[in-house]
């Protein structure tokens, strides 16, 4: 795993230990990006399953101002930290050892807004409809707010969804990316 392009382009990024993350592959990341980006021009990314931190660090090497990221494993914790002191910008990232559902409350109370949204849950407990109606339900996300989805084929998630638009949805492997956009009734 690395960082493929922009500020942090080509540091090489550590895997979490174990089986319980499944790092996005390179060849998925870089399709990702070339249908999101391939680069910004700042905005807050939320990245609410972050396992390693690849998908977050990648964004903000690619221009966003700053990124917080979420999950509940100590090693995936340390693992991010790992990886994000290699971008020698530590004071863009924000992580939080939480569970993903009780932190949008918190982000909520303190008016955060996000751009980017990033959920690649682990595949058996994916509730991400649930979560985009929670994140619209706490005023969360920024208008046309970007959101990439990563699961497998058997989430098959809706291309037709209140309050977002579905930009594009592509299959890598098992691999399926939704990509959705934000918009305000």
């Amino acid at each position: 795993m690395r960082v493929i392009t922009g500020n942090y382009g080509g540091r090489r990024l550590k895997a979490v230990p174990g089986m319980k993350t499944r790092p996005t592959t390179d060849k998925v990341k870089e399709s990702m990006f070339n249908i999101i980006g391939p680069y910004f021009d700042g905005g807050k990314v939320l990245d609410l399953f972050s396992g390693s931190g690849g998908l977050s660090i990648e964004a903000v090497s690619r221009g966003a101002e700053e990124a917080y990221l979420i999950d509940r494993q100590f090693q995936a914790i340390k693992t991010i930290k790992e990886n994000i002191a290699i971008t020698k910008e530590e004071n863009k990232f924000h992580i939080f050892k939480a569970d993903a559902h009780k932190i949008l409350k918190k982000f909520s109370q303190e008016k955060l807004k996000f751009d980017y949204v990033f959920l690649d849950p682990p595949y058996a407990q994916q509730k991400i409809i649930l979560d985009l109606e929670e994140m619209v339900k706490l005023d969360l996300l920024n208008d046309s707010a970007l959101i990439v989805c990563e699961t497998d084929q058997n989430a098959k998630l809706p291309t037709k969804l209140n309050n977002f638009k579905c930009i594009k949805q592509v299959t890598y492997g098992i691999t399926v990316l939704t990509f959705y956009q934000f918009e305000v009734d």
